[in-house]
């Protein structure tokens, strides 16, 4: 009970001394919740692609960015003539996801809208590397293939104890085998040049599919890889790609994604992994 306690009070003083308000407020307009969504892929966006992403003019979108860059949101920088916007760091997006969680899920209005969220469930970015279904069936590939060894892929809610739906995951310690280093390596990907900085291997507990997908720098390598030989293109809207043909091949053929990862798995057993 004094663990419980004391952690309690450790939270309390952490989210006392923030201001949560100023950020909430921030987020809490759905112009600029699009804005932040749009920035979701990693990429840095003028403010003209912005305001049309948004549905807004370009001088509705000047005051939305500002309040976004002074609640520390989003960053600035000039090139040229132009003013490129991009997400503060790798932690707004996860606070972006996490919402996502606990959000109703918006009405759907159209088709393309409906188009739109099928499609950010079947493959999407998360930040820079692969997520949705696609993502979580790769690192289940990966598993089934014996390059990656550690967890079995999927989120157990009875069992985890630090991890959460919609971020980093800290309860399984995936590792790379020596095959698993051998593919990586002949699919073109210098695992000597990861930066020091991040983790070579790590994961994510995807928001819509609740299983991991691959997240640190050997998953950001990866994704790139996929985008430099076409096997990945990025759809027209934010944060959407798409498996190409040549990507379907190659990633079943390489790594032995599953043909049918497009279909929604099979739920895990309830007592699955659990002693």
């Amino acid at each position: 009970m004094r663990d419980i306690g004391t952690q309690a009070e450790r939270s309390g003083g952490i989210l006392g001394q923030a201001d949560i308000a100023k950020v909430a407020a921030a987020i809490g307009d759905a112009t600029r919740a699009r804005i932040l969504l749009a920035l979701g892929d990693g990429r840095a966006l003028p403010a003209t692609v912005l305001a049309a992403e948004a549905g807004v003019s370009a001088s509705t979108m000047s005051g939305h960015l500002g309040r976004l860059v002074a609640a520390g949101l989003v960053t600035v920088q000039p090139n040229g003539r132009h003013r490129y916007y991009r997400l503060a760091g790798t932690r707004v997006n996860d606070v972006l996801e996490a919402l996502a969680v606990v959000a109703p899920p918006l009405p759907v209005r159209s088709l393309r809208e409906g188009n739109r969220a099928y499609a950010l469930r079947r493959s999407r970015l998360c930040y820079d590397h692969l997520a949705g279904r696609l993502g979580t069936a790769f690192l289940r590939a990966l598993l089934d293939g014996g390059a990656l060894t550690g967890g079995d892929g999927v989120h157990h809610p009875e069992r985890a104890t630090r991890d959460r739906l919609s971020a980093y995951g800290r309860d399984i310690d995936y590792r790379l085998t020596a095959r698993g280093r051998r593919a990586v390596t002949d699919f073109g990907v210098d695992r000597g040049a990861f930066p020091a900085r991040r983790p070579a291997i790590r994961y994510c507990v995807d928001w819509s599919e609740q299983r991991h997908h691959l997240s640190g720098a050997l998953g950001v390598a990866l994704t790139r890889r996929m985008f430099d030989l076409g096997w990945l293109r990025r759809g027209t809207s934010a944060r959407v790609v798409h498996l190409t043909d040549d990507g379907q091949a190659g990633l079943v053929g390489t790594f032995g994604l599953d043909p049918g990862w497009s279909e929604p798995p099979a739920p895990p057993h309830p007592a699955a992994g659990v002693a």
